[in-house]
Parts: structure tokens; C-alpha cells; sequence
């Protein structure tokens, strides 16, 4: 995968919990972080791989996922642009308990560890930002999991489909950038009962779809099933 320096004009760390470091602090950052562009399909990080980089979304879509068999997986998240993709275990274990795949062309920005935690040892600040982002993504992948389990399977399709549509593409027409296969793997549901769903979906007129475009046509109605299904 290409690899750039950072180029510390407008660099988007400042917008992230490195605010709490000074100028000449960010600007040292930049002179050690990597940008890597990564293809749909790459892995970016794998399960087992040492921590030795923080890193991030600077654009993109990828998925964590952690591997339950030889043949099968259990997606964790979705990470979008500016998300964190490396603090889950970054503190407690040696290793990632995941991998991180490209669900379409990504730019990740790394960092390396080692300087990251000397930042956390010198800047109290800094450290109870680290803390709270860890927080917050441990808190959405709890949520996420919870509202996914408490409805039934129309609801469950709903939701990720929604979910695509308003957080990820900010639009009612995408390409689904997710197989069915995965779609069941993270909403833990079978391929087959995903297949179904998407096809009366699109026979009751709530949706269209054509290969892997989806349009949501009654949203409305998408978003009772979600509420209610």
C-alpha cells in the first residue's frame, strides 16, 4: 500500500483529542505519523499482529472483525473517517484481538505507540482525552450490539440499512458496501434470512435494489421497522 508523511498544514489531529498537545507538540506528532492508502479488501491490521501503532481513519470505510472459526467471523464495528481503530486492547494486551479490513478505498494514518505513550506520561490532559475516546468507542460498540439484539430480524436490517444511509453515506442511495453475508455476520442472523428480508423489502416498495445499490425509497416506513420490527 502507498505510504506519505503527514503534511502538518491543516493536519486533521488538531480536531482530534491531540488539542490538548501544544503546536510544536503536534508538529512533532506529524513528523512521525504515516499515511497509508489502502484498497477495498486490504487488511490493514490482523488478529494476533503486535500494537505497536495508533491509528485512524483519515477517509474510508473499514470493518473490525474477529475470526470464530476458519470459515467464520463476527464483525465487531464499522469505523467511517476520523474514527480510532486501534484502541480496543491497546492498553490491556500485546496484540490485536481483531483485524481491521478496507470496505472500500481507506486512507489510515498511523502513529507509533511508544510515542504516543510518552504524550499520556507528560500530558494529564492528553491522557484523559485517550480516555474518554476509549470510552466512547467501547461505548458505541456495546450500544450498537444491544439495539441489534433487542429487535427482531426485519428490524435488525432496518437498522444497518438506516445506519449506511445516515451515518455513513448521507444519502437514501449507496452502494451497499457490505455483502449480505457480512450483513448477517454482524447482525447475527443467517444469509439466507438476510437474502429474504432485502427481497420483500424491496416487494413491499420499501426499498430498491439493483446488484449493490440499494435505495430507500419509503424511509418512513424504514425507520418503523427499525423502531418496532
Amino acid at each position: 500500500m502507498p505510504l506519505s508523511k503527514c503534511n502538518c498544514e491543516g493536519c486533521e489531529l488538531k480536531s482530534l483529542f491531540f488539542s490538548e498537545l501544544s503546536n510544536e507538540e503536534i508538529e512533532s506528532v506529524c513528523t512521525w505519523k504515516d499515511e497509508r492508502t489502502y484498497r477495498k479488501g486490504d487488511y490493514i491490521l490482523r488478529e494476533g499482529q503486535p500494537i505497536e501503532e495508533f491509528c485512524y481513519t483519515k477517509s474510508g470505510l473499514v470493518k473490525l472483525v474477529r475470526s470464530l472459526s476458519e470459515q467464520e467471523e463476527q464483525i465487531i464495528y464499522f469505523a467511517t473517517t476520523l474514527d480510532f481503530i486501534s484502541l480496543l486492547g491497546i492498553f490491556s494486551q500485546p496484540t490485536y484481538p481483531y483485524s481491521v479490513v478496507a470496505l472500500e478505498d481507506s486512507v489510515v494514518c498511523s502513529l507509533r505507540m511508544s510515542e504516543v505513550k510518552t504524550f499520556i506520561r507528560k500530558n494529564g490532559n492528553f491522557a484523559l482525552s485517550i480516555i474518554q475516546k476509549l470510552n466512547r468507542v467501547s461505548d458505541n460498540i456495546i450500544s450498537t450490539h444491544l439495539e441489534i439484539k433487542r429487535r427482531r430480524l426485519p428490524g435488525r436490517i432496518a437498522y444497518i440499512l438506516l445506519y449506511f444511509a445516515n451515518d455513513v453515506y448521507h444519502s437514501h442511495n449507496f452502494e451497499l458496501p457490505v455483502s449480505r453475508k457480512e450483513i448477517a455476520e454482524f447482525i447475527g442472523m443467517t444469509t439466507e434470512n438476510v437474502i429474504r428480508t432485502l427481497s420483500d423489502f424491496r416487494k413491499d416498495g420499501i426499498i430498491k435494489i439493483s446488484g449493490k445499490t440499494i435505495e430507500i425509497v419509503d424511509v418512513e416506513k424504514l425507520t418503523r421497522i427499525k423502531q418496532f420490527g
